[in-house]
């Protein structure tokens, strides 16, 4: 038996996060969609919470230890706000996650302390890849060991901050198995394109296509040292953390479409009132809360080691992909001619919420 009851703790955090969510993300993502930028300023404000560094043990820098249902209720909030907004404050988690649960103790110790210790820095990780066919466990970018180097040839797509990082964790396929890369920023064959990628949302959040042409790095520099590592734990983390923000995602949409149907009146009544209206209001909330129960289950077999944790993360992410599609959807057209005009906050929501079919690996817990 267990209880998804935030603990005294956890809801201090959730409350800050919260309030960050609705006083400084929400209140500006359109104007940072429109400007296609995240002040820095903004972004600071979000890492000075602290979520990534609660995750982190004294040991490394951090002041506490990981909790993936903690990071799944904080992560949820902070979308709630805006995901691009949540998405660059996280975006040093791209490195640092993988590094604490996959990592060898040299690359904790030698990593960890300067990501958590100082101010936000664009760490950050490539994982995605432009094919119909895209699987995170057959990558078309490749590993090859040669003597004493690693040489990474491929391209990846949607890598946020690329152009500032000064390492990336790079995701390649070694001998049929996915492993992940530390990638200094001046190796040689590594090129990040001039102009940021041109997307349907998430304009705010810069993101960049990394190319790797016969790029070599050393052996100490593969994720777990030379011995390597289980990229499941990883990719499981990449699902939940992706069903939580869609989580978010997915309650912003259901609660703009609620206080609207409240207050706009048709033919001298409130359309909520209309069963038509309120038939996709109940759809949206039961599809809703059913997710978040999957992906909070999720993050507690993540946290208590359980065998079907990688099934649990599928299920959970599958199904949010499925639910933030069709709230976003309906909020729009509950808003009627009104959500289709850009100034509108479901308009926005809907278009970030059709990438979570790609988005895969932008966010960790």
């Amino acid at each position: 038996m267990y209880s998804f009851e935030p603990n005294e703790e956890q809801q201090m955090l959730i409350d800050a996060v919260g309030k960050y969510a609705e006083n400084d993300l929400r209140a500006s993502a359109h104007d940072n969609e429109e400007n296609k930028e995240l002040p820095k300023k903004l972004i600071n404000k979000g890492w000075e919470i602290g979520l990534l560094q609660a995750s982190i043990p004294e040991s490394y820098g951090g002041f506490g230890e990981r909790s993936a249902v903690t990071n799944v209720l904080a992560l949820e909030e902070m979308a709630y706000g805006d995901l691009a907004g949540a998405l660059a404050v996280l975006t040093p988690s791209l490195f640092a996650m993988p590094i604490l649960l996959a990592g060898s103790e040299e690359q904790k110790k030698n990593y960890l302390p300067k990501i958590v210790a100082g101010e936000w820095s664009p760490y950050t990780s490539a994982l995605i890849e432009l094919s119909f066919d895209f699987d995170p466990n057959a990558l078309k970018t490749t590993a090859t060991i040669v003597e004493d180097k690693i040489k990474l040839d491929g391209a990846k797509s949607f890598v946020p901050y690329a152009k500032e990082a000064q390492e990336i964790l790079v995701y390649a396929n070694l001998n049929g198995v996915t492993q992940g890369f530390i990638v200094p920023k001046d190796s040689a064959g590594l090129s990040i394109s001039e102009e940021r990628e041109k997307v349907m949302g998430l304009n705010a959040l810069p993101m960049y296509k990394v190319e790797l042409n016969d790029v070599k790095i050393p052996l100490a520099n593969r994720l777990g040292g030379a011995s390597g590592h289980d990229f499941e734990l990883i990719f499981a983390s990449m699902r939940i953390a992706s069903a939580s923000a869609a989580l978010g995602v997915a309650k912003s949409s259901f609660d703009y479409a609620v206080n609207y149907a409240k207050e706009r009146e048709a033919f001298g009544v409130k359309i909520a009132q209309k069963q038509a209206v309120a038939f996709m209001l109940a759809d949206m909330r039961t599809e809703l809360e059913a997710m978040r129960l999957l992906t909070w289950e999720a993050a507690w077999k993540m946290d208590n080691h359980k065998e079907d944790l990688c099934s649990s993360a599928y299920l959970a992410h599958t199904g949010a992909v499925d639910m933030v599609m069709m709230v976003t959807d309906r909020a729009l057209q509950i808003y009627g001619g009104h959500g289709y005009i850009r100034e509108n906050p479901v308009e926005l929501l809907m278009r970030n919420g059709r990438g979570f079919a790609m988005m895969l690996g932008l966010a960790i817990v």
